[in-house]
C-alpha cells in the first residue's frame, strides 16, 4: 500500500522533494501489558463539549551514529526495527495506566458517548517513506504530514504510525480522539510513554476519578455561558461544505470557471508552519502592554500579546484600505483555549498522606473557549494595547473557579442535548472567526523514547469549522522561539504572509530552522 504526497517547490531556503511516497510495511494491534477488566467510563460533562474530532501530533527524529557492524544498509534496518520494538513494548506498558487510549467510543442508550474500557488496543502502523527529513515541507502539513506521516485513525481512541525515512531518521506520529483527551492529557501521555521507552519511573500517574468533574445540586450557573455555549439543536443549518483543502482527491474534480477560481480557493481550510523567534515574541508583548508608568498592572502575557496580533491581523481580511463599506459592520471574533485544572484544583487535593493535586494528573477534557468580537474596521486602526486589553478583558471571567464549576453545571442542564462552544461556527458571513490554543506545555523536548530528543514536534489539527486554529508551542531549540500551527482560510494565511509586520514576524518554517 502506498501513499503519494506532492510537494510544492519554493524558496525560503527549503529543499523539497517534488513527490514522496509513504508505504506501508505493517500493521497490527498493540493492547495493554497487562491484562483489564472490561468496564465502562462516562464521559464527563467537559468531555460532552467535544464533537467527534481527532486530533494529529508528530514528531521528527535525525538519524543516530550505527551502533553494530560496518554493513550501513543492515545498520538502518536494524536501527529502526529497534526503534519500532521499543516503541511497541513500551506503548504496551503505559497502556496499562493510560488505558483510556486502548479503548473504544460507543453510544450509550442516552445516544451520549461513552468510553469503553475493554483493551481494544492501539493501531500501530509501521511504513517507509522515501524522502530525507532536510526535504520534507513542514510548512504545508496538509500536502506532507497528514494521512502521510500522521496517520488517519479508522477505530478505536488512538493510532500510531513509526514511519523510517530515507536518511534514516524516524517520524512517531498520533492521532487520537479529543472527546477522550486534551492536549494537557496527550502531553502526560506521550511524556509517560518515553519514560517508560528509556527505562524511567513516570513523573505522573494519571488521575481517571470523574467525581472531579460532578456537577453541584442544585445546578448552578451564569446566564452569560449561554452567549460561549450552545445546544447544537440551535444552529443554523451548515453551509455546503468546501472548508477544507483536500491536497490529493481520487475522483477528478470539475475545472471551475477562470474568474472564480481564485475565489473558490480563498473559501479553502489549510495548514501552515510557521516560527517566530524569541525576540519577536518580546517585542509582541512589549507592543501590547502598555508603557505607561501608572499602569504597571496593564502588561500583557505573550500569550494574550500574540493572539491580539492575529486578531487584528486577521481583521485586515475584511476591512481593505479601499473599502467600498459593504464590509463595514463586519465584525472579527477570536477565542481562546483556557484549561480549567489548575482553577479546579485549588480545593480537590487530597485529605491523605498524598498532597498532589489530582487535577494536575486528570486525564481528560478540561477546557473552556471564552471569545470575544470587535468591528474589524475598529480593530485596524486601533493600536495593539487596545486589542490586547480587549483579550485580557474576555479571558478573566473564564480563568476562574466559579466559570468551570458553572460550565459543568450548564452542560447538566443541557444533557443529553449535545452542544459545543459557539466560537466553532461563528466564522460566516457576519465575519471571520479563529481559536487560539496555547501549546506552550507542548513537551517536544521531552518525547525522547532514547534515540534523542526530537529536532520537530507539532500538533496538526485540520478540523472542519467554520473558525480557523492556531496553537503556538515551544521550538524543539529550546531558546524562547515558539513553533506555530495555523489551520485557517487560504485567503488570511495569504493575508499574513503579504502583510508587511506580519510577514517579518511569521516565518515559513523550512529545514534551515532545523539545522540539520
Amino acid at each position: 500500500m502506498c501513499l503519494s504526497s506532492s510537494a510544492m517547490g519554493g524558496g525560503n531556503g527549503m529543499r523539497r522533494c517534488e513527490d514522496f511516497k509513504v508505504e506501508v510495511k505493517r500493521k497490527e494491534v498493540v493492547e495493554a501489558a497487562l491484562p483489564l477488566q472490561e468496564h465502562w467510563l462516562p464521559l464527563s460533562n467537559l468531555d460532552l463539549l467535544l464533537p467527534a474530532l481527532d486530533v494529529g501530533v508528530f514528531f521528527c527524529y535525525k538519524k543516530q551514529p550505527p551502533t553494530t557492524d560496518d554493513d550501513d544498509d543492515h545498520n538502518l534496518i536494524l536501527i529502526f526495527g529497534s526503534m519500532v520494538n521499543i516503541l511497541k513494548k513500551s506503548l504496551a506498558q503505559a497502556l496499562v495506566s493510560y488505558y483510556l487510549f486502548a479503548g473504544e467510543l460507543v453510544t450509550n442508550s442516552a445516544g451520549e458517548p461513552e468510553l469503553l474500557c475493554n483493551n481494544r488496543g492501539v493501531d500501530f502502523i509501521e511504513a517507509y517513506a522515501d524522502v530525507d527529513l532536510c526535504h520534507i515541507d513542514l510548512h504545508n502539513p496538509d500536502a506532507t504530514v497528514e494521512g502521510k506521516l500522521v496517520p488517519n485513525k479508522k477505530s478505536g481512541v488512538l493510532s500510531v504510525q513509526a514511519t523510517e525515512l530515507r536518511c534514516g531518521g524516524i517520524v512517531v506520529g498520533c492521532k487520537f480522539d479529543h472527546r477522550i483527551a486534551d492536549a494537557y492529557s496527550t502531553n502526560m501521555f506521550l511524556v509517560a510513554w518515553a519514560e517508560i521507552a528509556r527505562l524511567k519511573a513516570t513523573s505522573l500517574v494519571p488521575t481517571l476519578r470523574r467525581s472531579l468533574l460532578n456537577p453541584s445540586r442544585p445546578l448552578r450557573y451564569d446566564p452569560s455561558l449561554d452567549d460561549m455555549y450552545v445546544p447544537v439543536s440551535k444552529l443554523p443549518p451548515p453551509p455546503p461544505p468546501a472548508h477544507t483543502k483536500k491536497e490529493h482527491s481520487s475522483s477528478p474534480e470539475p475545472e471551475p470557471e477562470p474568474d472564480d477560481d481564485d475565489d473558490d480557493d480563498d473559501d479553502l481550510m489549510i495548514s501552515r508552519i510557521y516560527y517566530v523567534t524569541a525576540k519577536d515574541i518580546e517585542w509582541i508583548q512589549s507592543q501590547a502592554s502598555s508603557s505607561s508608568p501608572s499602569k504597571q498592572q496593564s502588561r500583557r502575557s505573550k500569550l494574550e500579546s500574540f493572539s491580539a496580533l492575529l486578531w487584528q491581523t486577521i481583521a485586515k481580511s475584511v476591512v481593505s484600505d479601499d473599502d467600498d463599506g459593504n464590509n463595514t459592520n463586519k465584525k472579527c471574533k477570536i477565542g481562546i483555549v483556557v484549561d480549567g485544572r489548575s482553577r479546579l484544583g485549588s480545593s480537590s487535593s487530597s485529605k491523605g498522606g498524598d498532597d498532589r493535586d489530582p487535577m494536575s494528573s486528570y486525564l481528560g477534557n478540561v477546557l473552556s473557549i471564552p471569545f470575544g468580537e470587535a468591528p474589524a474596521k475598529e480593530l485596524k486602526t486601533r493600536p495593539l494595547s487596545w486589542a490586547a486589553k480587549a483579550v485580557h478583558g474576555f479571558l478573566e471571567s473564564a480563568v476562574t473557579k466559579e466559570h468551570f464549576l458553572g460550565l459543568i453545571d450548564w452542560v447538566e442542564a443541557h444533557r443529553p442535548e449535545p452542544a459545543l462552544a459557539k466560537i466553532y461556527c461563528k466564522g460566516t458571513e457576519d465575519g471571520p472567526a479563529l481559536v487560539v490554543s496555547s501549546g506552550q506545555r507542548f513537551p517536544v523536548s521531552k518525547v525522547d523514547f532514547g534515540w534523542g530528543k526530537p529536532v520537530f514536534g507539532s500538533y496538526h489539527f485540520p478540523w472542519e469549522g467554520d473558525a480557523g486554529y492556531v496553537m503556538p508551542m515551544p521550538s524543539s531549540h529550546e531558546n524562547g522561539d515558539w513553533v506555530v500551527y495555523m489551520h485557517l482560510f487560504k485567503s488570511h494565511l495569504e493575508l499574513l504572509e503579504a502583510d508587511d509586520q506580519a510577514a517579518s514576524i511569521f516565518r515559513p518554517f523550512t529545514s534551515d530552522y532545523l539545522l540539520l
